[in-house]
């Protein structure tokens, strides 16, 4: 029965592998739509004059900011993606040892702690990579290219 999570092991690891790595051809189509996003939340920002710090700047010197912060938030968000993959590796691979050496309830349990770490690290990234631009002002969600 082990051998069933070793296969589910390789499978994921082989399948979440493809995926992270296929995903980044995409960057000429991302480039130009954040740079769209970019130049419709400078005119909203003319537009509105929420906050006075962004609406001081010069179009050069927000656009530059604001499409720098954007690619920082995306190298975060990649870093963070591969983070997590990390941690759902070395939990998986804990749990086959656990099941091979103590059991099934040990099993259980290292899955859970690992889910409780992911869910940790998960939470401190997401606030780290939002926190430069917060600090600012800037609405990350209206620079986010999905």
């Amino acid at each position: 029965m082990a051998w069933l999570i070793e296969l589910a092991l390789v499978l994921l690891l082989i399948g979440g592998g493809w995926s992270l790595l296929n995903r980044g051809g995409k960057t000429g189509g991302r480039d130009a739509l954040t740079m769209r996003r970019v130049d419709a939340y400078i005119e909203t920002i003319r537009r509105e004059r929420r906050n006075p710090d962004l609406a001081a700047m010069s179009d050069t010197e927000l656009r530059d900011l604001l499409h720098s912060g954007a690619h920082n938030l995306r190298m975060a968000e990649q870093k963070k993606t591969w983070t997590l993959a990390g941690v759902a590796g070395v939990t998986l691979l804990a749990a086959v040892v656990m099941v091979n050496q103590q059991g099934w309830m040990a099993c259980a349990i290292t899955a859970v702690i690992g889910v409780i770490a992911g869910y940790g690290v998960n939470e401190y990234l997401t606030r780290r990579m939002r926190a430069p631009l917060e600090r600012r002002g800037v609405d990350i969600d209206r620079l986010r290219v999905e």
